[in-house]
């Protein structure tokens, strides 16, 4: 009975009419509107009506209104239910998500790069951009493992702009996504010539610059704005050419500008790559200040070496000291 005047109250007649009255417009069996009615703010299905219907057709009849009634109740808690279910299918799902990202966070740190890449590869069919970015990345760096051959080199570097374009359409809203999918376009240049790659610089560039737009405290994203204004700085006289013949206004840049990224990529997070700190030294250099291209070149050096691309940045870093110091 408690059940009962709980529906009771949640019949659909208007403030102060009584049982016969109209029902409101919207709730009636007639053709017309027949969309997903509310219970004081629950959104409730067409089929749920049915039994409430029947209920108030019939209030004459004591016992058939109760049978009527109760089938309202079970319909209303019915749906209640699959609400709750669903949220907790949601829920489930997301929390799967998150374990999964957590894993592979803690093996990019460790630089677990082919167990990364298989732990993700199990997921590569989902539709989520935080863990499809990832999945480029992983993708991406076994390509670059000094064992990996040419052939499957090329195939996992088609394979992470793929999953970095999926992440993208996924959710176009995420720094990261956009940061990859520009490293990624950049690395299939390297296989479609040299046309391909300039006219894809300008799409890499718009993507760093949305990543740095989405997030101006990646200093990764900033860095690699860096690197695109060195390369097109120091782009070759032949090359210049080229791009002059096949573009109106071909990309171009100057190391002035690439100094700035640089410089900004390391006040937004100081020492976090040697690569950075290299490039500011090579790009001091370029201009002719000896003096700051030395401090810098001396701190990439000094960086404490954790990956196999540290210990050639502090090589290379090493040698153009060497180069200089016995010019003066």
């Amino acid at each position: 009975m408690a059940l009962a005047a709980r529906l009771w109250r949640l019949l659909p007649f208007r403030r102060g009419a009584a049982p016969g009255s109209r029902l409101p417009a919207g709730t009636s069996g007639s053709r017309g509107h027949c969309g997903p009615c509310r219970f004081r703010g629950f959104e409730v299905p067409p089929w749920s009506w049915l039994p409430l219907l029947t209920s108030y057709s019939v209030m004459g009849n004591p016992g058939t209104f109760k049978r009527g009634l109760l089938l309202s109740a079970l319909s209303y808690l019915g749906f209640e239910t699959y609400q709750v279910i669903s949220q907790a299918a949601v829920v489930h799902a997301t929390a799967k998500v998150e374990e999964i990202l957590e894993q592979a966070d803690y093996l990019y740190e460790s630089g677990e790069t082919e167990k990364l890449y298989q732990l993700l590869t199990q997921y590569k069919e989902s539709e989520d951009a935080e863990l499809l970015w990832r999945l480029a990345r992983a993708s991406r760096d076994v390509a670059q493992l000094s064992r990996t051959s040419e052939e499957e080199k090329k195939l996992l570097v088609y394979e992470a702009l793929e999953y970095a374009k999926r992440a993208l359409e996924k959710n176009e809203s995420s720094f990261a996504s956009h940061k990859w999918y520009a490293i990624c376009l950049s690395d299939v240049g390297d296989y479609e010539g040299i046309k391909a790659k300039i006219a894809n610089a300008y799409i890499i560039k718009e993507h760093f610059e949305k990543a740095i737009e989405l997030n101006p405290k990646d200093a990764t994203s900033i860095h690699l704005m860096g690197i695109w204004c060195y390369t097109f700085a120091e782009m070759p006289w032949y090359q210049r050419r080229i791009a002059k013949m096949l573009f109106a206004t071909p990309p171009s840049s100057t190391y002035e500008k690439a100094l700035g990224y640089f410089h900004r990529a390391e006040q937004v997070d100081p020492n976090f790559y040697s690569k950075n700190l290299l490039l500011l030294g090579k790009t001091y250099l370029k201009l002719h200040n000896k003096k700051l291209a030395a401090f810098w070149l001396m701190k990439a050096k000094d960086y404490p070496a954790h990956t196999e691309e540290d210990k050639q940045i502090q090589t290379e870093a090493a040698q153009l000291l060497t180069s200089f110091s016995e010019k003066n």
